[in-house]
């Protein structure tokens, strides 16, 4: 599929991945590595991908209902909880921390539920996003 779409292919794969459809942009980013596109293009693509993936989480949570989400999205309302807890103590911070796997869309839709402001949560998002990116490219050229 990358090797068709080529950074479109990257730029929707990480898009997806960051919303609560399950899947590794890790992988998509490492194919890409392998393709030789420019480290550099690879980690913005990807970041603003996975960022729009992520605030499409935080506008869920901005739109709906907490029961909803439990109940639509199938989301338990103990990794929300957790999630929320994060959400309170760090404010728009806690969107550098949506890259995390298993947490990080719950993290985007607390604060999309706490109506943290979308700017500085973007910008945090972006940022935490991107030195994901940065480190698995960086890992990718010491191996290779």
């Amino acid at each position: 599929m990358l090797q068709n779409l080529g950074l479109f292919g990257l730029f929707l794969g990480c898009l997806l991945s960051a919303t609560v459809i399950p899947f590794s942009s890790e992988a998509l980013v490492t194919a890409a590595l392998l393709l030789d596109y420019s480290p550099w293009i690879i980690v913005l693509v990807a970041t603003l991908g996975n960022t729009i993936g992520g605030m499409t989480c935080y506008l869920l949570g901005w739109l709906c209902k907490w029961s909803w989400i439990e109940k639509y999205l199938k989301i338990k309302e103990e990794t929300l909880s957790k999630a929320h807890v994060k959400v309170e103590k760090y404010g728009s911070l806690a969107a550098l921390l949506t890259w995390l796997p298993i947490i990080g869309d719950p993290i985007a839709i607390s604060m999309g539920l706490m109506h943290t402001r979308p700017l500085p949560t973007t910008i945090l998002m972006f940022i935490g996003k991107g030195v994901r990116y940065i480190v698995v490219v960086g890992l990718f050229q010491m191996v290779m």
